[in-house]
């Protein structure tokens, strides 16, 4: 069982002040090849594993977003850290129809 749920908010500046969704996308493309379980919401995405991985992941997304020409990236991550194991699922398995 994952020990780790991150959550992140990729905030990054554009060269141009032009759009961000691409360079959102770009950050969820990272994750989405990372293989780890992972939701998007509409303002942030939660990614559950062990925390060394997930933080590698975080340190990937910031690498692409800059390759991808944002100059600067800000990023607001929540950690929750559990060695016992944590999950999405069991988190809000109450709150589910």
């Amino acid at each position: 069982m994952a020990n780790t749920l991150l959550s992140i908010q990729v905030i990054p500046r554009t060269p141009d002040g032009g759009d961000s969704i691409p360079y959102v996308d770009e950050a969820i493309r990272v994750i989405q090849e990372s293989d780890v379980k992972y939701e998007v919401h509409a303002l942030e995405t939660t990614l559950e594993g062990e925390l060394s991985e997930l933080l590698k992941i975080v340190e990937r997304m910031h690498e692409a977003l800059v390759k991808a020409g944002s100059p600067s990236v800000i990023s607001q991550v929540k950690i929750a850290h559990h060695p016992g194991g944590i999950s999405m699922d069991k988190l809000t398995e109450k709150y589910r129809p």
